[in-house]
């Protein structure tokens, strides 16, 4: 019994470490940049595989680009519209135009079908378009 706890504490652990591990980032362009649109965005991913649309494989999903719109909740389909932006076929950079002002960008991970990672899967940086 006690080395049954003992596996599975480690196992919780270490499924934890690697959780904790996971998250999203932009590689460009940098939090507070000043931008001209059109102007190219990049996506990274740590601790989980891009994948496309469709492909359930645990651990693996695809981006989607929200603008001036909150991160997801976990388990909800993200939205298909004019600011919520998705890489379905595994992209990680995309060129966006958007009209001069101050935007909020943010990253949600979600997997094959959309349904979100939520906020521990989301990233946001804020922009100024020239």
């Amino acid at each position: 019994m006690m080395k049954t706890l003992v596996a599975a504490a480690a196992f919780l652990a270490v499924s934890a470490s690697a959780f904790a591990q996971q998250s999203v980032s932009f590689v460009e362009p940098a939090d507070g940049a000043t931008v001209t649109s059109p102007f190219k965005v990049k996506f990274a991913v740590s601790g989980m595989a891009v994948k496309p649309a469709g492909d359930m494989t645990a651990n693996t999903g695809h981006h989607h680009l929200l603008i001036n719109a909150a991160p997801v909740k976990a388990g909800e389909v993200v939205p298909a519209d004019e600011t919520h932006i998705h890489f379905g076929k595994g992209q990680t950079e995309t060129e966006v135009k958007l009209a001069p002002g101050t935007y909020t960008l943010s990253l949600q991970f979600a997997n094959g079908l959309h349904q979100s990672y939520g906020p521990g899967m989301s990233a946001s940086i804020k922009v100024t378009v020239k």
